[in-house]
């Protein structure tokens, strides 16, 4: 309530205060929005997006201020195709773009979608968190690598912090606060220190939320809580014309207190046993008895220097960041035993990236822009984590847990060239081809109780290529076709700690490199004096051992455990089943299609249309599945088998394996999102508008070898309305996300197992499996209803 009252004395004021300088130095968004201009960095230099030949979608800080986005992973709303979602256990982040998958889990450190914060690469769980003062996103769609970073198959994603600005101080306060507990501070403040040559930037956020608000079932625990603190400084120096230096700090501080949400598998299976206690995904309940706690600490340092001389700039780009991210995670799934039995992990992971590069100002022999460039990355991701193994009774009662300390040391040092050459013949035809060789090494080892159980590395050398051409048919109408080819490294995947692991085991852990080429065509084209933007791309793409992950809890596998007394010794092993995400290398091959629409019906009226098609296929790969009778086809699982069922059907690999031609991402094939706004002058001072965001996510089976997950298509709906400064110097908002309540089940898994070991003797333990009749869900965001107040004033 203090917050709200907060908003509402502040939006009073909004209206009538109005300072001189924002007046005097500030563009109207209306005019700012009227030229329908977008510049963007794809190709390194500024371009307008219609210039360039791909597809590029752009979210600018006046969209992400107009619809209240505060959480990155909202960004996917406005870009179809694009999900991103984070790890529950707060170890990091996925981005999906163009029908295949990505999980941090199984490919580490290399995605299918780069991200890059300030041009250098970073990882997505540092980028998926609360954001504020961001310039721009670019979302880049297609092979990536000869410009830029590191090699990208499906896109890469560039986040922008505003830059000081040397001449004005200025500075801007948001605020939003919301019906389900979301309290939401963020602001800055830009300083000339000696105007004209050097300035810093200030900015901040402060959230507090109750997260997707799951709360278990059996009530007493804490609620579910989310608070992140956030602050970042920049200074810019600039000298000379010629000399131009920068630096930033950041650091992010979250912690949260999370539920895993279950639903009754009878939900969506009328033949499954009914629960003790019914519950429904909308009910947003948890069987874990306490909350899982995440803790994330996250510090960025980024640099960058230029340098331009005779019509040549010289840039280097550097940045080092460290992750520090702890987690529990309950391994009794299915809520045998009293209280929550925790994985406790600790990751503390640190990358450092320099990157140098040569590029024109000014066009060679008046028709030619390259670039070259050498990028070295060094990244180090060491984990400990503490693994429990139940042993106890069917009855629930829990005689002791023994807990296996496990390491996992990883290191990669990655360098390349790479080069742009792009030939303007005459004023409507462009011929552009790139160049990259990379070298790349690793080393892994996995440490069980202080005995290395297994050493891992990779030494690697490739060339990837990119190429394109494009036509003005007319100034407003441009067609394009590009190629390129893609590799990342083969991953070496952590989860599985089993003393004895088979061959086949083997190779769903330690994969070969990925490859992979595209093939795009495409126009961009302006109608009605730059009112009209119309853009459509179809692509196809071919993969080579890309690594696909299983979904949900994984399938069911022989694990060996390590046996101890009373004093820590071990004193022999054991068998058990456990479920685990494996991974396969199989070819897979991506058709789709997509398009964006943009009109600006009058000066007052503007409406934006993009959507995406994507479809991704293996073809006849290689997968580890459940496959209890044998017979070479994903069994559908409603109960976890006994040890001896996987034994007699899995012999000595201790998991199965099935050749398959399904679907390989686990998002819906068509998505869209509509927006609109709509403006009127209440005065001379004062403008009114409606703006609206409408998210289409068409129908999808989700894990393919689940036949009781799939989703059906649904819409969600955002509106907004409020009144601003004509000038952009405030703006109060009402606001509701999700406004008609919808929710959806996005993912399920297999009813819930919970592995344990029976005592037999003194020391000796038979393996059993209790499944219950709750599966895990993830589900639609909750509506919210809120007020936002923004306040800028100056340089802003």
């Amino acid at each position: 309530m203090k917050v709200y009252a907060l908003l509402l004395c502040t939006a009073g004021l909004s209206g009538f205060t109005v300072p001189a300088s924002a007046q005097e130095t500030s563009p109207s968004i209306a005019e700012t929005e009227a030229s329908n201009v977008i510049i963007v960095q794809a190709r390194r230099r500024d371009e307008d997006v219609q210039d360039v030949p791909a597809v590029i979608d752009t979210v600018t800080s006046e969209e992400v201020s107009k619809l209240n986005f505060r959480d990155f992973k909202e960004v996917s709303t406005i870009v179809p195709g694009l999900q991103l979602t984070t790890e529950a256990n707060g170890t990091g982040g996925n981005a999906r773009l163009r029908g295949v998958n990505f999980d941090v889990t199984a490919s580490g450190n290399n995605p299918t979608v780069e991200f890059y914060f300030n041009d250098a690469p970073i990882t997505a769980g540092v980028i998926l968190q609360q954001m504020y003062d961001i310039g721009q996103i670019e979302v880049q769609r297609g092979p990536q690598g000869t410009l830029r970073g590191r090699a990208a198959p499906s896109g890469s994603i560039t986040v922008g912090a505003r830059k000081p600005d040397l001449y004005s101080i200025g500075g801007a306060i948001d605020m939003t606060a919301n019906d389900i507990g979301t309290q939401n501070i963020k602001g800055a403040i830009n300083l000339p220190i000696i105007e004209g040559i050097a300035a810093i930037r200030a900015a901040g956020v402060w959230d507090e939320n109750e997260g997707d608000r799951v709360r278990p079932i059996g009530g007493g625990s804490r609620d579910p809580f989310s608070r992140t603190k956030s602050g970042r400084i920049s200074a810019l120096v600039q000298p000379t014309d010629w000399f131009k230096a920068e630096a930033l700090y950041q650091r992010l501080d979250r912690t949260a207190f999370t539920y895993d949400q279950v639903a009754s598998f009878s939900e969506t299976n009328p033949d499954a046993a009914a629960s003790p206690v019914y519950i429904s995904t909308s009910d947003r309940l948890s069987t874990q008895n306490s909350a899982r706690k995440v803790r994330q600490l996250y510090d960025i340092y980024n640099w960058r220097a230029e340098a331009s001389q005779w019509g040549q700039v010289l840039i280097y780009q550097g940045q080092h960041y460290t992750q520090k991210i702890s987690s529990t995670a309950n391994q009794d799934g299915a809520d045998l035993f009293p209280g929550d039995v925790n994985q406790m992990t600790f990751s503390h992971p640190k990358s450092t990236s320099h990157e140098v590069r040569l590029q024109n100002d000014s066009r060679v022999f008046g028709f030619l822009d390259y670039v070259l460039g050498y990028f070295d990355y060094k990244n180090s991701s060491p984990t400990e984590l503490t693994s429990p193994t139940m042993v106890g009774l069917s009855s629930g009662r829990l005689i002791t847990v023994v807990n296996t300390e496990i390491e996992r040391t990883g290191s990669s040092h990655e360098k390349s060239f790479f080069g742009n050459l792009t030939a303007h013949i005459g004023d409507a035809t462009e011929i552009s081809g790139g160049l990259r060789h990379i070298d790349y090494t690793s080393s892994n080892a996995t440490v069980v109780n202080g005995r290395t159980i297994a050493t891992d590395g990779q030494d690697a050398k490739k060339w990837i290529y990119s190429a394109s051409i494009k036509h003005n048919f007319t100034p407003d109408l441009m067609v394009y076709a590009s190629t390129g080819s893609s590799w990342r490294p083969g991953i070496n995947v952590v989860g599985d700690f089993n003393l004895a692991r088979s061959a086949l085991e083997d190779s769903f852990l330690d994969l070969p490199a990925e490859t992979s080429k595209s093939y795009e065509i495409g126009l961009k084209s302006t109608l009605f004096d730059g009112r009209v933007r119309a853009n459509l791309t179809g692509f196809h793409q071919k993969f080579k051992n890309y690594p696909y992950r299983v979904g949900g809890q994984g399938v069911y596998f022989i694990n060996t455990v390590a046996l101890r007394n009373a004093a820590g010794a071990v004193t022999g092993t054991a068998q058990q089943v456990s479920a685990f995400n494996f991974v396969g290398a199989v070819p897979v091959e991506v058709n789709g299609i997509e398009g964006d629409l943009s009109f600006n019906v009058n000066d007052n009226w503007s409406v934006g249309l993009v959507a995406s098609y994507s479809l991704g296929k293996i073809k006849n790969g290689t997968v580890p599945c459940n496959d209890l009778n044998g017979d070479g086809v994903p069994d559908v699982v409603t109960t976890a088998p006994t040890l001896t069922q996987l034994q007699t059907a899995v012999g000595t690999d201790n998991v199965a394996s099935c050749q398959v031609s399904q679907r390989s991402g686990f998002q819906a094939p068509f998505s869209a999102s509509l927006t609109s706004e709509y403006t009127f002058p209440v005065s001379s001072h004062v403008d009114a508008y409606l703006r609206g965001l409408l998210n289409f996510s068409g129908n999808s089976r989700t894990d393919p070898t689940n036949i009781y997950d799939d989703v059906g298509s649904y819409g969600l709906v955002n509106m907004f309305a409020g009144i601003r400064d004509p000038k952009g110097a405030w703006e109060v908002s009402l606001f509701a996300k999700n406004l008609f309540d919808t929710t959806k089940t996005l993912s399920r898994t297999n009813p819930l197992l919970t592995s344990y070991l029976i005592p037999t003797g003194a020391t000796t333990t038979v393996a059993a499996t209790y499944t219950s009749t709750y599966t895990g869900v993830t589900s639609t965001a909750l509506r919210e209803f809120g007020i936002n107040v923004r306040y800028a004033f100056g340089s802003r």
